[in-house]
């Protein structure tokens, strides 16, 4: 079905062929805000008009900045990660692709290591999928963490002290503990606000210089980042490409990232 033909039907006929292109418009942005993410098959059967039709509403939608065009879709953009959102909130958000990136990162473990992870839901969903792993030793800020990690996995938790965030559930303070000058970690794992072609950044400073030190104490990093965070730069970057050995996401980032990715000879694994 053409745009003309969209143009000429009837608004009787249904909310996605109505005969002003704002009224589809507003039908999309509201299918948008109910179910967070869409593809463009879901739109196209929804509102009954043909794929070039989705797309030049979602340009549209992207640059009065009501929408995130992601890789064969769309996000509204209320459901981007914000800093003051709530961990719960965000644990309820993109739940599939996150098990399913949780799973990938876990599969990247080896029985034995040490592991620093940080605060955020992906994080959480990573240390739920650590089933399989034996002899862990898991030191982490995210208060959410211990409940989801499995016994069996773990050799010993420990958790960093410092102030309490209750929204976001963490501890925020030293990386480290009184009893030592200093630590260190196999592998970091660490979630983030934003993905863009410079690197990963976070909302808070605190957090994200808390992180950046977990980056700094580890042999390797996983950055679990899903496609809702493609092109979000936000207030702190917390590290480039070359200080991260593994992206793991949910969908092929943009262009741009994809380019930085490479370039830095950083692992790409989509879920």
């Amino acid at each position: 079905m053409t745009d003309e033909t969209d143009n000429a039907a009837s608004p009787a006929q249904s909310p996605g062929s109505a005969a002003l292109p704002a009224v589809r418009h507003n039908r999309l942005i509201d299918l948008l805000r109910r179910n967070g993410q869409m593809t463009v098959a879901e739109m196209v059967e929804q509102l009954s008009v043909s794929r070039d039709t989705i797309r030049r509403d979602l340009d549209q939608l992207e640059s009065r900045g009501l929408i995130l065009r992601t890789h064969g879709g769309a996000i509204y953009n209320d459901a981007l990660v914000r800093v003051d959102t709530t961990l719960g909130t965000r644990m309820d958000a993109f739940t599939a692709a996150k098990q399913r990136m949780g799973k990938a990162a876990a599969d990247l473990i080896r029985d034995g290591e040490t592991l620093i992870v940080n605060g955020g839901s992906s994080t959480c969903y990573f240390a739920a999928a650590l089933g399989e792993r034996q002899n862990l030793t898991v030191i982490t800020n995210n208060l959410r963490l211990p409940p989801v990690a499995p016994e069996n996995a773990l050799r010993t938790l420990h958790i960093l002290g410092g102030i309490y965030w209750p929204v976001s559930q963490v501890t925020i303070g030293t990386v480290g503990f009184a009893e030592v000058p200093g630590i260190s970690a196999d592998t970091a794992v660490i979630g983030a606000t934003g993905i863009s072609a410079s690197g990963i950044s976070m909302g808070r400073l605190e957090e994200a210089s808390e992180t950046a030190a977990m980056i700094k104490m580890a042999t390797r990093t996983i950055a679990l980042i899903d496609q809702s965070k493609f092109n979000v730069t936000a207030f702190a970057r917390v590290a480039t490409f070359s200080q991260i050995t593994f992206v793991v996401t949910d969908a092929w980032p943009p262009d741009a990232i994809m380019t930085a990715i490479r370039k830095a000879g950083t692992q790409l694994i989509v879920a």
